[in-house]
């Protein structure tokens, strides 16, 4: 590992760290300001659920798509350097002057100003989707304003629901929301399969790779193999519920014939051991290089006939007549080489279908819910409801509230900084795929955020929890309840949203529901131009940057 990747991962993960304090207050100012807990009591209650949120979220789509917000050819190590100190200034200063930026947005468009500047200087003029994946910028640029609007909403919906005098009336609305809630979040898990599915044969792929070669006769023959083999397997997806994540795949491999992939995992192996990715990279930017990539693909293509008897002689003989080829110095540490010839299709597809599943984080929503309809029948039918017992039955539950926000949290932008660190991996030719990402990454980065939340960040606090509007125990645990939702869907739907916006979205649906006059809508109104100018800026500091590690010698 280069000396330049182990910056990056440290940085990123001050990063993270930063994250954590700038954001501490979307998690507890509300329950500080209404004197639920104390400043210390309420960031050791946040840090820990930031944490938690790691045993949770299986499917890291979020830091998925932070990964691939710029194209391949333009994200090399000081382009993720760049935007990476960008977004550390940027988030300081706005801690600094309390403004309740978005970190995670500092972070999406520091990641792609550097790209943008990269591609300028060293190329010339390029079209800006040439340089960016513009569907997941544009997804990103929506939710600045979708995230505080449908926190909004939600948190408007639970207020009414919750100041409703007729308890039978209150509990049925809650029923018919978990209802609709259910069909939405088995909407999301079936929407994964299917992407999960595709990712495996390799469909988008492929289909990225028809778009520039649509002549080729081998890419086109490849994409049609793997769209047969998708829709062929698609139907057993229905059962998943079912009989889970291992039994749909052995039916699946019942009917398809998966060995074939086998041979495009161990090219990829091979390819990475030989660092073909960074070769062409090289060659992408330097046409002198091409002869390098062209004398590595030769090696890949002795190593086919090898390939292909992979289920007749097993791992270890494959290992061995691909190390005659590769040579001593290519291969390295043997025994971990041959480890890598260890190929089970079958998990392998078991593991993909299986981080799509997210009825463990359903199950903790209900679990949620109970309590809070358990509350109100306790308060309102076994009790005689009064002033005094319905306000500390909600303080009791703004704990509740806010610790499914620290969750929410922790797994929406911790996965923002796995996504930077994932792409430096892959840039630095540690790996070769975001799927291959080590395991320490997300517990890394879980830990970060959660030490960065318990030194809490005061200044934020103070905007959040008493410049936007008065909030009550009521209210705030509406609004913590309504932030939360949001962050589990967008999670599900893998959209890097910003927590800040979310929760000051709800903060505002609650005072609101009051009078339109309770929410201080001057104070609003220089949040949003914050949230506004966060992206374009931090693009600007971080093309900056670029230009300075150029000037630096580090390019």
């Amino acid at each position: 590992m280069s000396t330049l990747v182990i910056v990056i991962i440290m940085l990123a993960l001050v990063f993270d760290y930063i994250n954590g304090f700038h954001d501490a207050a979307n998690s507890i100012a509300t329950v500080v300001s209404t004197k639920v807990l104390t400043p210390l009591q309420a960031v050791l209650w946040a840090a820990v659920f930031n944490f938690v949120a790691f045993f949770i979220f299986k499917d890291h789509a979020v830091a998925n798509t932070i990964a691939k917000t710029v194209i391949d050819n333009y994200i090399t190590l000081p382009v993720i350097l760049a935007g990476l100190v960008a977004a550390i200034f940027w988030n300081l200063l706005t801690w600094w002057y309390g403004i309740p930026s978005s970190s995670s947005h500092t972070l999406i468009g520091g990641f792609a100003g550097a790209a943008l500047a990269h591609a300028y200087y060293t190329k010339g003029w390029v079209p800006f989707g040439e340089v960016v994946e513009f569907d997941k910028i544009s997804k990103t640029v929506y939710f600045i304003l979708l995230a505080p609007l449908i926190g909004m909403v939600i948190s408007i919906f639970i207020t009414l629901v919750t100041i409703r005098r007729n308890i039978y009336g209150k509990l049925a609305l809650i029923l018919v929301s978990s209802a609709a809630l259910w069909l939405l979040f088995g909407t999301f898990r079936e929407t994964k399969l299917e992407e999960n599915l595709a990712k495996f044969y390799k469909v988008d792929k492929y289909k990225k790779e028809l778009a520039k070669k649509p002549d080729d006769e081998k890419v086109q023959k490849k994409y049609e193999k793997a769209v047969a083999n998708y829709n062929a397997s698609k139907s057993h997806l229905a059962d998943f519920d079912e009989k889970g994540a291992k039994v749909v795949a052995a039916d699946i491999a019942n009917q398809v014939e998966l060995e074939y992939l086998i041979e495009g995992k161990l090219k990829d192996l091979v390819s990475k051991k030989l660092k073909l990715d960074v070769a062409k990279k090289a060659a992408f930017y330097d046409e002198s290089k091409k002869p390098m990539v062209e004398e590595i693909e030769a090696v890949l293509e002795e190593c086919k006939p090898i390939f292909k008897n992979y289920s007749v002689v097993g791992p270890d003989s494959t290992a061995h007549a691909v190390a005659l080829v590769l040579g001593v110095t290519a291969i390295g540490d043997y025994d971990k080489f041959v480890k890598g010839f260890n190929i089970d299709i079958k998990k392998d597809l078991s593991k993909e279908l299986d981080r799509a599943d997210n009825r463990f984080l359903l199950m903790c929503i209900y679990a949620v819910i109970l309590i809070f309809m358990l509350s109100y029948i306790y308060c309102e039918v076994i009790k005689t409801p009064t002033a005094n017992r319905m306000a500390n039955m909600f303080k009791k539950l703004q704990l509740l509230s806010s610790a499914a926000f620290s969750v929410g949290h922790g797994g929406n932008d911790a996965q923002k900084v796995m996504g930077i660190i994932g792409a430096a991996l892959i840039a630095g030719g540690q790996m070769s795929d975001f799927k291959e990402l080590p395991s320490w990454v997300p517990l890394a980065c879980y830990a970060a955020i959660g030490l960065g939340t318990l030194s809490g960040g005061w200044k934020i606090i103070k905007t959040m929890g008493t410049k936007i509007t008065k909030v009550t125990p009521l209210e705030g645990v509406s609004a913590e309840t309504a932030g939360a939702m949001t962050l589990f869907m967008t999670e599900q739907m893998g959209i890097p949203v910003s927590t800040t916006h979310t929760i000051t979205g709800a903060i505002i649906g609650v005072g609101a529901t009051k009078r339109l006059s309770a929410v201080r809508w001057g104070v609003t109104r220089s949040l949003l131009i914050a949230w506004i100018i966060t992206i374009p800026i931090s693009a600007l500091v971080a093309g900056l940057c670029y230009l300075l590690l150029g000037l630096l010698g580090i390019h």
